[in-house]
């Protein structure tokens, strides 16, 4: 079978980087899924949740905006941050989507940034999404079906 070279990338690290089997990703557009031989595509990252599929195993991501370039088998991802489901801490997530709404919700300010804040909350919910579906499960393992 066919394989996609995959590479997502942080200003601050390469988060993976590996041969597989095919990658969801939330983009601008909608959720697409990459398969080998995909048609080249640019497209800009939304937060949300990456998984990609390497044989058996599953490896979740939670990841906020970016770029993504797909080539005939290449992915190339280049995204503000990317975690994976066993790196998120899901309490200082919780607290952070709470903190950017009390800031939304406060009336009369005018030094709100209410975009920022609408992407901060975007960005904490894809990360609690992510580690409450992943919680307590192994890093990089998929459950088996008999």
């Amino acid at each position: 079978m066919d394989k996609i070279k995959f590479k997502i990338v942080t200003p601050e690290r390469v988060v993976y980087e590996s041969e597989v089997d095919q990658a969801t990703i939330p983009t601008a557009q909608g959720e697409i899924t990459v398969l080998p031989n995909h048609i080249p595509l640019v497209g800009v990252l939304r937060p949300g949740e990456l998984m990609i599929k390497k044989g058996k195993e599953e490896i979740t991501m939670a990841v906020s905006g970016g770029m993504i370039e797909v080539t005939k088998n290449m992915i190339v991802i280049l995204a503000d941050t990317a975690e994976q489901a066993h790196e998120i801490d899901e309490q200082r997530a919780k607290e952070a989507k709470d903190r950017a709404l009390k800031l939304m919700s406060e009336k009369n300010r005018e030094d709100v940034d209410y975009t920022g804040l609408a992407i901060q909350i975007e960005k904490e919910l894809a990360r609690l999404k992510v580690a409450r579906r992943h919680k307590g499960s192994a890093p990089f393992q998929m459950p088996v079906n008999n």
